[in-house]
């Protein structure tokens, strides 16, 4: 490698000598590639000698200066050595690279390069050995005094595959400035992935892969290179870092400045950098943020010199942050005074002693302001000017929402103002404020501009109409279709002056009444003022020589009980005959005749819920028909019960309950009163003596709107003490007589329970319900024939406990 620089040096040098003494203080032409091309740069191509040292066996020289080719002039690419695939390009559009995610071309602490090179590939394809690839600069520096700076400054960042080979075979990046007598440590760069042995071959050395800044990429590799003891995830990357040099100490000399990346010596692991360079060769400058915001977090940074000393200086009441302020970036806490200071930095090596200054700004933090301009505006034709107030910071861009949720980036970055135009829905607009890159950015109050729906006049139906003669009803103007408030409707005679209908009108229908001549009728339209008013078409009204009919009724709306009638009493004034639409539970015993006007007849409804009653009416010639509706309402029916007849021991209370279908205001009356503490409850207490065998209550329950229902209740009266009786035998064969076996309680207020067993003491029915038996069954099964056990158990109303035992037969 080092025959190869040198030839580098000595053939170049004598090809670019012509034009080198000729520079100034200005940095080395094309040394950003702002040419976009390697034009003034050298560039070579090779192969390592596989399994052997790193010194290339052959080499493709590409030279600027060259009369034939290969030569760098505008050139933009050069390929791998002996192969198609690009080893060499300029970069002018940054992307992501695929294995470290970082920029091809960088913006390092604030500063953009607006170019670079990359320099090598993923390709592995080299014979013998694996690829190398460079390129170089011969830097005539300018004369003049060895205190001035003179200043070169680069960012590189890398991808290396890891690979298990020699720490000296493995791929690398290298940067090497030569000058002519030496090599100038202090601006060298050599970097590859260190490895460990392990077994029979090697290993990357992961934590001094770490400790020289490498990640490892979560990116597989692209290459299947054989080695099926390797993984896909083998590849390192190592971000943007920046290196300044200062070439003072050699005025009027020339330097060669010199990049390389080389795969692994055996060929089958790529490595691949990427280069940038300043247009800026007088001395070191500080990159970050100007003007710098109060009490924020902000980096400066200056372009690393080799095993350098640093030493920052900041405005007072800045506060240097962790870890230090001694090295090429400083981190620091802003004061909280606006004003006009500056950023000092001092960074020496063996090379170079270098000083800067940063003039800063302190700014007051973003005030992200209000967007005015609130307004209601029609759909669709609209211009709406909006103006950003009492921001402190620039717009950054404006957004806009239909739903005030989701934004959409509407651009006009950097105006406090913006024209809505012609908008079609409801829209929030608000603004993106930053008071300057070190302050936060922040989202401005809304306007909200409400977007009604044009006014939509509609259409009337029908079109055409013929009125009566004193028709004053059934002769109506639908209006379909309309968007907005009804204004009023209007009557013409000529269609060409129009008035107001007297009193207005602002339903969507209008009721023409009779008038001497033909007139004609439109609907006036408009939705919301932000929108101008629209007319309907043109409805038009013809009299008909001919009464229209008149006639009244009662009572148009009625309110029955359920179960009982209503009369409907018509009178016709004016009419020649009449129609019923509904005659479902209506009885017209008039049967349709109509006497000498006027006439009045009576028809009888009984409806059993509500149901409206339409009766139409014709005047001999009158096209029309006057309509009129008996609207009856029916009140449910009301259901009453009063519980299962029951029996009681004479002197016993009894507790009656009575249970009412209709949830509202209900009075109940129970009769005969015999017995009764209060016969006007729903839950009386009826005591009875032993004059008595049985008797019958009758309860009705009435509604506040006087509907009732009733249900009656049969007790026995027993003259023995409270007693469980239960019957001697049953026969559950089915014929609906003594089919369920259940005691007979006398006197007994509740009961325990009721139980049947068999011979063997198995249980085979229990209950504690008044009034269930035993059907015989037990699990699904009927019974056999044959003697069984009970036992029962109740409470009598003094809470005595009532208990009984015995045998019951089941015949079948």
């Amino acid at each position: 490698m080092y025959r190869l620089r040198l030839f580098l040096l000595l053939s170049i040098n004598v090809l670019i000598s012509d034009y080198l003494f000729s520079q100034t203080e200005a940095c080395p032409i094309n040394i950003n590639y702002n040419m976009q091309n390697l034009t003034h740069w050298a560039a070579y191509t090779g192969s390592f000698q596989s399994q052997n040292s790193r010194t290339p066996i052959a080499t493709l020289v590409y030279d600027s200066l060259s009369t034939s080719n290969p030569n760098t002039v505008n050139a933009v690419n050069i390929p791998e050595y002996m192969q198609s695939a690009p080893g060499i390009q300029v970069l002018t559009t940054s992307v992501a690279d695929p294995f470290g995610g970082f920029p091809s071309i960088p913006n390092i602490n604030g500063y953009q390069y607006n170019y670079s090179i990359q320099l090598g590939s993923t390709s592995i394809n080299s014979s013998p050995g694996g690829f190398v690839r460079g390129i170089s600069y011969a830097i005539s520096v300018p004369p003049g005094s060895p205190t001035q700076p003179y200043t070169i400054t680069y960012a590189y960042a890398m991808v290396l595959e890891g690979a298990p080979h020699l720490t000296v075979q493995v791929p690398l990046f290298s940067a090497t400035l030569n000058t002519p007598d030496s090599t100038v440590s202090c601006a060298n760069a050599f970097y590859q992935l260190p490895t460990l042995p392990s077994g029979n071959t090697y290993v990357v050395d992961v934590s001094a892969a770490i400790s020289k800044g490498f990640t490892l990429s979560t990116t597989p590799s692209p290459n299947n290179n054989g080695n099926s003891n390797e993984t896909k995830y083998r590849v390192w990357t190592k971000g943007w870092t920046e290196v300044t040099f200062d070439l003072a100490p050699y005025r009027g000399k020339t330097v060669r400045l010199i990049f390389e990346a080389d795969n692994c010596v055996p060929r089958g692991h790529f490595a691949y950098a990427y280069i940038a360079l300043r247009d800026a060769c007088n001395g070191l400058s500080i990159s970050g943020n100007n003007p710098a915001c109060i009490n924020s977090i902000v980096n400066y940074s200056v372009p690393a010199l080799a095993n350098a000393a640093y030493r920052w200086t900041v405005p007072p009441g800045w506060i240097i942050q962790p870890p230090s302020d001694t090295t090429n970036i400083l981190s620091v806490k802003v004061g909280n005074t606006t004003g006009l200071d500056s950023i000092t930095v001092n960074e020496q090596n063996s090379c170079a002693n270098l000083f800067a200054t940063f003039p800063v700004t302190t700014s007051p933090p973003t005030i992200a302001g209000t967007v005015i301009g609130d307004t209601s505006i029609c759909s669709n034709i609209n211009s709406i000017p909006l103006q950003l107030t009492g921001n402190t910071g620039l717009v950054v861009k404006w957004l806009s929402s239909t739903d005030g949720t989701n934004w959409n980036d509407i651009g006009n970055n950097r105006s406090s103002s913006y024209t809505a135009v012609n908008v079609s829905q409801t829209t929030y607009y608000k603004t993106i404020v930053q008071n300057g890159s070190s302050c936060s950015a922040d989202t401005s109050a809304a306007a909200s501009i409400v977007a009604n729906p044009r006014t939509v006049a509609g259409t009337i139906s029908p079109q055409n109409l013929v009125v009566c003669l004193g028709q004053n009803k059934g002769a109506v103007l639908t209006l379909n279709g309309s968007v907005g408030k009804i204004l009023d409707w209007q009557y013409s005679i000529d269609t060409l002056h129009w008035q107001n209908v007297v009193p207005q009108v602002t339903d969507t229908f209008y009721n023409v009444m009779s008038s001497a001549q033909p007139q004609q009728y439109r609907a006036v339209v408009q939705n919301s003022a932000s929108c101008p008013s629209d007319t309907s078409n043109i409805a038009y009204a013809a009299v008909y020589n001919a009464a229209f009919p008149q006639a009244s009724i009662s009572p148009k709306d009625t309110t029955i009980c359920f179960g009982t009638r209503v009369p409907l009493r018509v009178t016709i004034n004016t009419a020649t005959n009449y129609t019923w639409q509904n005659q479902n539970s209506l009885y017209d015993p008039n049967n349709y005749y109509v006497g000498s006007n006027p006439y009045s007849f009576t028809a009888v409804a009984a409806p059993p819920s509500k149901t409206n009653y339409i009766i139409s009416f014709k005047n001999s010639n009158c096209p029309n028909l006057l309509i009129d509706t008996f609207s009856v309402n029916v009140y449910p029916a009301i259901y009453v019960n009063a519980g299962n007849d029951t029996s009681v021991v004479a002197g016993q209370p009894l507790q009656l309950n009575a249970i009412s279908s209709n949830d509202g205001n209900v009075s109940y009356l129970w009769t005969p009163i015999i017995g009764l503490n209060n016969p006007s409850i729903y839950n009386p207490i009826a005591t009875l003596g032993a004059e008595l065998d049985s008797i019958t209550y009758f309860v009705r329950a009435t509604s506040a709107f006087g509907c009732y229902g009733t249900a009656k209740k049969k007790i026995t009266i027993y003259k023995t003490a409270p007693e469980i009786f239960v019957p001697s035998a049953f026969t559950p064969n089915g014929d609906g007589r003594n089919d369920i076996l259940k005691p007979i309680t006398v006197g007994i207020i509740s009961l325990d329970y009721f139980r049947v067993y068999n011979r063997w003491g198995q249980m085979l029915f229990s209950t504690s319900e008044i009034n269930k038996g035993w059907d015989g069954n037990a699990n699904g099964n009927a019974q056999p024939s044959g003697t069984y056990v009970y036992m029962a158990q109740g409470k009598d109303y003094l809470g005595n406990i009532i208990f009984r035992k015995g045998t019951i037969v089941l015949i079948r």
